[in-house]
């Protein structure tokens, strides 16, 4: 059976034949919780650089150059905080924008209710650092030498 994928060629990837029951053709979306919606799009929109569209009385979706989005959901203070292991990546495109990212993170970080920031280091394969957001989110800024390491993850295959 062949598999229609609508996305634009330069964002898929071939899909493998699959004996799974589902047969998507793309992750579409994920999501996160906030506390106060107006104060996580300033965040996300002026420190982060993500693009925000309010789509719902109690939600927004961000996103950044692909068609993959996550919804955050306000929930107010039932927002369950996040283990660092639990973090979304953005990627830049050198190790000087991972250290001005670092500094600009800790400068700023009473202006954006950055909780915490963790020291820049190279790991598995990326020089980046963490930080926790207003939420209890953890992003992770990276910058990976071979270029996008989406790709190398799955060229690479298993490996272990």
């Amino acid at each position: 059976m062949t598999i229609v994928n609508p996305l634009p060629e330069d964002c898929r990837v071939e899909l493998p034949e699959r004996n799974s029951v589902l047969k998507p053709y793309c992750l579409g979306h994920g999501t996160l919780e906030c506390f106060d919606l107006q104060a996580s799009r300033r965040f996300y929109q002026d420190f982060l650089g993500l693009e925000t569209v309010r789509h719902a009385i109690s939600a927004m979706s961000v996103r950044l150059g692909m068609r993959f989005h996550i919804v955050c959901v306000e929930v107010g203070d039932q927002v369950h905080p996040c283990n660092v292991l639990n973090h979304w990546g953005l990627d830049v495109g050198s190790k000087l924008e991972v250290e001005q990212a670092h500094s600009k993170a800790l400068e700023l970080k009473e202006n954006f209710g950055i909780r915490q920031v963790l020291d820049v280091q190279d790991m598995h394969g990326v020089y980046s650092f963490y930080l926790e957001d207003l939420d209890y989110n953890w992003w992770e800024i990276q910058y990976y030498a071979n270029g996008f390491c989406h790709d190398d993850y799955f060229d690479f295959g298993d490996r272990y």
